[in-house]
């Protein structure tokens, strides 16, 4: 069902892995953010356009529904159910049908109906909380969490799921992929440091979130940046001796109490080189080390065009299909389609005969 977001992206996730996946449109309407040529996430999938408020409509999708694998949907609860497409109308006409709903705050709860963003989302989680620098504000981490991590990644492995049991149960059933809960879920390691109690409710005080001076992003000379993240000793050693310190306060690598100071005196050290000289005495050691790269720049980085991580597809860089298979290669299918583009070829492909097609469009509900 037509959306934005992480609906969109689990989409586009299964359509990268092979799968067939169509798209359905609002007949009149636009979802998309952008032009669609340049709308990523809709990727490798075909769209009809349906008058979704006429009777004709809603049987027009549940003649898709019988023969389709799962479904997809991003409204708020109770939305589905009013069109007369909610999980027990759908699954009474496809008893394997495995039914997705994507929401942020899920299908249940005190929170259910209200409206919200990914940082909403993550918000409530404990994740905004923990990202920032000491004393500072919560840092946004673009809608990397909530939308995309917590939500449509989770939506795709728990429709996978669902379709493996139904292909033992012979029954179908809903995924309720809430990014309260995905994003709780990616935030599991760090209850279980806090449990232990070896990680700080307050920003910028832990190993992880910038209060380290070996985990952590520095300007160079020529305002550009870089990253290390030499975590274990033989890797901070290795740091040490390649940037030159002889300082013998950077021998304890874990005195907190320390950390900020250590952090001074490494950063005015990176502002001795440019990025590149950096990325020359330190790339490909293990120090675990990165420049940190735009978009732009990232494309063309060796490593990255080695493996082919961003692709030109349909005339501009995008990410390529991902994860990676032995035996299979993922591809992405197609551009992403104008709204309605396939609708005439998407019904008969499906068993609607010439008549009917016909005669949806000269009633306009396709």
């Amino acid at each position: 069902m037509g959306g934005i977001g992480p609906g969109p992206f689990c989409a586009q996730m299964l359509s990268d892995m092979g799968a067939e996946v169509i798209r359905i449109d609002r007949k009149g309407g636009s979802d998309y953010l952008v032009e669609a040529k340049y709308s990523v996430l809709l990727r490798g999938r075909r769209s009809i356009a349906v008058d979704l408020k006429s009777t004709k409509g809603i049987e027009i999708l549940l003649r898709l529904i019988r023969n389709a694998d799962g479904l997809i949907e991003g409204y708020r609860p109770g939305v589905m159910e009013r069109l007369g497409l909610g999980p027990e109308d759908c699954i009474k006409q496809n008893p394997k049908l495995v039914y997705g709903r994507m929401t942020g705050w899920g299908q249940k709860g005190p929170l259910a109906q209200a409206a919200g963003h990914d940082i909403n989302y993550i918000a409530l989680t404990g994740a905004l909380n923990a990202m920032g620098e000491k004393n500072g504000k919560p840092l946004i981490p673009l809608n990397l969490v909530g939308d995309f991590g917590g939500g449509g990644l989770f939506l795709a492995f728990g429709l996978v799921c669902g379709l493996l049991e139904a292909k033992t149960s012979g029954k179908g059933q809903v995924v309720d992929a809430a990014m309260v809960d995905g994003a709780s879920s990616l935030m599991g390691i760090f209850f279980g440091l806090k449990a232990a109690g070896l990680w700080k409710e307050e920003r910028g005080s832990n190993i992880l979130d910038g209060a380290a001076h070996f985990y952590n992003t520095y300007e160079t000379s020529d305002k550009k940046w870089i990253s290390v993240g030499s975590i274990e000793p033989q890797f901070y050693k290795i740091l040490l001796k390649t940037a030159g310190i002889k300082d013998t306060e950077f021998n304890d690598q874990m005195d907190m109490q320390n950390w900020q100071t250590l952090k001074e005196k490494l950063a005015a050290v990176f502002k001795t080189k440019t990025r590149d000289e950096w990325c020359q005495l330190m790339e490909n050691t293990d120090i675990c080390f990165a420049p940190v790269l735009s978009m732009a720049e990232a494309k063309d980085h060796p490593h990255m065009k080695a493996r082919n991580t961003i692709i030109d597809f349909n005339g501009f860089p995008q990410p390529a299909p991902a994860p990676r298979f032995s035996r299979t290669s993922p591809e992405i299918q197609g551009p992403p389609p104008e709204i309605g583009e396939h609708s005439e070829a998407i019904l008969k492909d499906w068993g609607f005969n010439e008549t009917e097609i016909t005669d949806l469009k000269k009633d306009q509900v396709i």
